[in-house]
């Protein structure tokens, strides 16, 4: 009979670690900033859980540089960083010494980029070695394309990697959800030829294990303390370069403009801009852990395609808890405070948004008399619209 009294130890010492680290973690929705009194606690539980599935797949399922597949990081289910309602994230490890061959076809997003991604302070790594844009990408009439990730340069669509090179992330920002493609695509490493990917055991389950347990921690409350720096700044728009100096690797393009704010039931806020020419921009709505809302279901975002002017051409956002009958309204979503972001993207220029907190009862009289409005069929029609939307893109 085999002695397996080792191996038994190891896997029950590695879960027992997975498990109490955790447990550690569900100490983050009860930080003294979590804001009382609506979702945000649950959410934290939930943000949480969702994402130990993004850290096995990180850590332990998808982490051979030898042998990478191409995932997707965020969906209607597993969000954080601030994920975008309007994308699709997808990427593979790699490293910055070998070649790669990532082909199929580009789909036909809005935005479109590439980069390779650094090791770094964050749990998501650090700086980009390289940005490709969808417009520095070849693509054959019929949407095919092939791109070379390695550090030496190569003829066509090539992307540097350097020595700290980990990861390869595309970025999809989908302005019309209906009708826009998702990227499809496979990733191949070219060096050499790779023996069989190894089998997942005790040892490297024990690692991927307890380096999972430790990323979801770390993760999330990488996230919250980010966050808090924004919420001392309450409804005022800033970058992640004004309040941080870590190389992480942000939308590439366009520096994303986040507030926080914090509305009871009898407020609204108010936000005004003009929009500049662009190539993408959208805005973005969540919670306090910087997971979106409920997309699917709730309106909580909108766009370049799906956004109403004025006729001037200013943007004018309404976020409140109750449907105030304004075209571009963001449900709270039975959360008391978040952020919103606002990505310019290749813009000519990048406006600032206002930011004004009302009485909700008071609302009509801080708007023009002729903001655009939606009858309830119409509201009904925006939310079915990102339904679809959403199971376009995602299939689910």
């Amino acid at each position: 009979m085999t002695d397996t009294s080792r191996e038994d130890a190891l896997l029950r010492d590695a879960w027992n670690d997975f498990c109490d680290q955790l447990k550690s973690a569900g100490e983050l929705p009860f930080r003294p900033l979590v804001p009382q009194g609506d979702l945000s606690r649950a959410a934290g539980f939930r943000t949480l859980a969702q994402n130990i599935s993004l850290a096995l797949q990180f850590q332990l399922e998808n982490s051979d540089p030898v042998h990478p597949e191409l995932l997707h990081y965020f969906d209607p289910l597993r969000k954080q960083g601030g994920d975008n309602p309007d994308a699709v994230y997808v990427g593979a490890p790699i490293n910055g010494t070998d070649t790669y061959r990532i082909h199929g076809h580009r789909g036909t997003a809005r935005y479109f980029a590439v980069t390779a991604v650094e090791t770094g302070s964050t749990p998501w790594g650090g700086k980009v070695a390289q940005t490709l844009f969808g417009k520095d990408i070849k693509t054959e009439a019929d949407g095919s394309f092939e791109l070379i990730c390695s550090p030496h340069p190569h003829p066509g669509n090539w992307l540097h990697t350097t020595p700290n090179t980990f990861r390869v992330t595309f970025r999809q920002f989908f302005a019309d959800w209906e009708n826009e493609t998702p990227l499809k695509a496979r990733i191949d490493r070219l060096t050499d030829k790779a023996p069989p990917p190894p089998r997942i055991d005790a040892q490297r389950m024990a690692e991927g294990l307890r380096a999972s347990g430790r990323w979801v921690g770390d993760s999330i409350r990488y996230w919250a303390e980010m966050i808090e720096m924004w919420k001392a700044r309450r409804n005022t728009f800033l970058s992640y370069r004004q309040l941080d100096n870590n190389g992480l690797d942000v939308t590439p393009g366009g520096e994303p403009l986040v507030a926080y704010w914090a509305i009871p039931d009898d407020e609204a806020m108010i936000i005004r801009v003009k929009p500049p020419k662009a190539l993408y921009w959208a805005v973005e709505f969540g919670n306090y852990w910087w997971c979106s809302m409920d997309y699917r279901n709730r309106l909580s975002t909108t766009n370049c395609h799906f956004a109403q002017l004025e006729d001037d051409g200013e943007l004018i956002i309404v976020i409140s808890h109750a449907d105030p009958g304004v075209a571009n309204w963001l449900d709270a979503s039975g959360f008391n405070e978040g952020y919103v972001c606002i990505r310019w993207m290749q813009a000519d220029h990048y406006p600032q948004p206002v930011a004004t907190q009302v009485k909700l009862a008071d609302l009509g009289q801080h708007l023009p008399a002729k903001a655009k409005r939606v009858t309830a069929a119409q509201r009904a029609e925006q939310i079915a619209t990102r339904r679809r939307g959403t199971i376009q893109r995602f299939g689910v």
